[in-house]
């Protein structure tokens, strides 16, 4: 095959996975492929991954715990703990003053996990909570004075912490993980909470069905 029929038909295949990427995004991503025989560097037993897939999901858990240690420091003083209770915050304040569970959930978060994160917020006068009129078993939660301070204030620190973690990477190269990840989120958010009970073999067949792996 022609090698320049052969380098359009990498961009088609490309393009139909990643249809918001540029062509500067396709070509690191063909270099990277290209390049991927090239002799590995030795490295401790524990560090060599079963796959890519492992090293690939054992290297965003890294950066999560990394990020999680700096939002405690970045976020000091401002009655907002922990990078979850941040998370919970910007639920309630994007749903405008939704169920309890709803916040919940859309933070990706446990029901039990979540409601004591609730309520500890709530005691330090972050939020506040009110009786649903539509219904009365379910409770409604509201972000109070005190809170949108302190969540105004959480979010431009949460943004120096971002600018800092991603300080090394170019605009194109941050556009081009937004784009290959986006889709993992849309995907797993939207089932999470329905694969609850079933066993990973379960949802394993059911978010892979009809793919091959890729290795």
């Amino acid at each position: 095959m022609n090698k320049a029929v052969e380098l359009m038909a990498e961009w088609g295949k490309f393009e139909v996975k990643h249809p918001g990427a540029e062509l500067e995004d396709f070509c690191r991503s063909y270099l990277e492929q290209k390049s991927a025989t090239a002799k590995a560097v030795a490295k401790p037993a524990w560090t060599a991954p079963a796959s890519t897939d492992f090293a690939l999901m054992r290297l965003i858990g890294r950066i999560v715990k990394l990020q999680s240690s700096y939002a405690i420091t970045a976020m000091a003083g401002s009655g907002i703990n922990t990078i979850e209770e941040f998370s919970l915050m910007n639920a309630i304040y994007h749903l405008n003053e939704p169920r309890k569970k709803d916040a919940i959930s859309t933070a990706l978060f446990e029901l039990t996990t979540g409601t004591s994160m609730l309520e500890r917020l709530a005691k330090a006068g972050m939020i506040t909570e009110y009786a649903d009129k539509e219904d009365g078993r379910s409770k409604r939660v509201k972000i109070t004075a005190k809170g949108n301070k302190a969540l105004l204030y959480c979010r431009k620190q949460m943004e120096l912490l971002a600018q800092m973690e991603f300080y090394d990477l170019t605009a194109a190269e941050k556009k081009t993980c937004i784009s290959l990840l986006n889709g993992i989120d849309t995907k797993f958010s939207a089932r999470w909470l329905l694969h609850k009970g079933k066993s990973f073999e379960t949802v394993y067949h059911e978010m892979t069905a009809g793919r091959s792996s890729k290795g």
